[in-house]
């Protein structure tokens, strides 16, 4: 990580790294709606990914509308998010169970969002940037909107149908 000193090459440096999240889940969500076998999941996969391509505007109006330049980073946290939702994909056969293994791994994948739109809010507030947290503040409510949906889907669904797979591949006694 390249030396901070400033809170502006703070917020900089936090701006990029969500920014490289964002463009590596343009990429996994695709994956994860083919992958899934709930249409409610995969719909809400895809629908996530229309709001991603959203995010990553709202943070090109960032750049442009403060003149700063973004650094060239990986985001070494979604690089493992990523990473974990295609063991899932790759170890647990289509079905109800990796359908809720998809849900955890999403809501993992929003939580750290979550927490990284959030500190970034603070910190644009802090330099002034109004309209950059309003923009930051936009794309926070869509990110906890996006887990309290994989919450529903998993919660009248994914769960129940894991439940009964599990049920129906059990010996009788």
């Amino acid at each position: 990580m390249p030396k901070i000193t400033t809170l502006e090459e703070a917020f900089v440096h936090e701006l990029s790294d969500i920014y490289s999240a964002e463009k590596q889940m343009t990429k996994s969500l695709p994956k994860l709606a083919k992958a899934s076998s709930n249409p409610d999941l995969a719909a809400g996969f895809t629908m996530h990914l229309e709001e991603t391509q959203g995010q990553i505007e709202r943070i090109d109006q960032i750049v442009e509308m403060l003149g700063i330049k973004l650094k060239r980073i990986k985001c070494l946290a979604m690089e493992g998010l990523v990473a974990e939702g295609e063991e899932t994909i790759d170890e647990i056969e289509k079905g109800p169970v990796r359908d809720v293994m998809l849900i955890a791994g999403g809501q993992k994948v929003e939580h750290y969002e979550i927490a990284s739109y959030g500190g970034l809010i603070a910190i644009a507030k802090a330099l002034g940037y109004k309209d950059a947290a309003k923009l930051l503040a936009d794309t926070l409510a869509e990110e906890k909107a996006t887990d309290v949906k994989l919450n529903g889907i998993a919660m009248s669904s994914v769960n129940k149908d894991a439940l009964k797979q599990a049920a129906d591949l059990t010996p009788a006694q």
